[in-house]
């Protein structure tokens, strides 16, 4: 099998989706639940928690998330129910989310598995960085920054599920490469046109790639990513370090100068930090 161009690869994509020989990445029950449930605007702490507490890992998670120094309050979080109140529930739709999608990145494949853990830690650097510069950005929410650096390349996972199989990406880590930055915002569209999620993270994972982009309006969690996904890769080998800052759009979007050291404001490199360990 040769494919001759991203195209090409897309095309595939297509029909082994429509022949049900490849399945894009889902979000687990528990998180679609309470998605759901916060969104319709008329569910209660009690009855999030009884949603959440169907998963005993999860509710363990989030009773710690809550007690972290993100989160904590005056007084100690010592069950579920005690963690919805004190998060609201825009924010647990939120930590749902992000805390199960590490599920995801995991792999039954060795082939697979130093791939989808080296894509979990970019995503993880990102995702801390979003939430710290979140709190900068007046119309943005730190959560959900959050959860969108996480998503960003979502779209990678099922391109190597694929390629397992396909001798030309597989036995060429050079090709493979090339195809994941091409190919992963056009999967990562596919991907996100299948979650409740709103229209303001969907484009994140097909659009933050393109460092060209410019809107009407304030900044967006678009905007956010690629600053953020510049900062995670500078001084790095990553084809984007040779971007020029001081053409993206997102820099005066956010606020943020191209030539400032952002990671060095005051309090930044602790919360990425403390998000990193949040989500580790």
């Amino acid at each position: 099998m040769q494919f001759k161009s991203v195209q090409d690869f897309l095309n595939h994509v297509q029909s082994e989706l429509d022949a049900n020989r490849l399945v894009l990445p889902t979000l687990p029950d528990v998180a679609l639940k309470v998605r759901d449930a916060v969104s319709k605007g008329d569910t209660s702490a009690e009855k999030l928690a009884g949603m959440i507490a169907s998963d005993a890992a999860l509710s363990a998670r989030l009773i710690q998330v809550a007690n972290s120094p993100l989160y904590r309050g005056a007084s100690e979080v010592s069950n579920i129910q005690m963690a919805v109140t004190r998060l609201g529930n825009s924010t647990i739709r939120t930590l749902v989310t992000s805390l199960v999608m590490q599920q995801m990145y995991k792999s039954g494949s060795s082939t697979l598995e130093n791939h989808f853990r080296a894509i979990w830690e970019q995503g993880v650097n990102v995702s801390a960085i979003c939430r710290a510069l979140g709190n900068f950005v007046p119309n943005l929410n730190a959560d959900e920054a959050m959860l969108a650096g996480l998503i960003h390349q979502i779209g990678k996972l099922p391109i190597l599920t694929l390629v397992e199989k396909i001798p030309e990406f597989r036995d060429s880590p050079s090709r493979l490469d090339k195809l994941l930055e091409k190919a992963h915002p056009h999967i990562g569209r596919m991907i996100m046109d299948t979650w409740n999620f709103p229209n303001e993270l969907k484009s994140v994972a097909s659009e933050y790639a393109d460092f060209q982009r410019s809107h009407d309006g304030s900044a967006d969690y678009v905007d956010l990513v690629q600053v953020a996904f510049l900062q995670s890769v500078a001084g790095s080998d990553h084809p984007a370090c040779r971007v020029d800052w001081s053409s993206v759009p997102a820099f005066s979007k956010t606020g943020f100068q191209p030539d400032a050291e952002i990671l060095e404001i005051e309090g930044i490199s602790e919360d990425i930090e403390l998000t990193r360990s949040l989500l580790r």
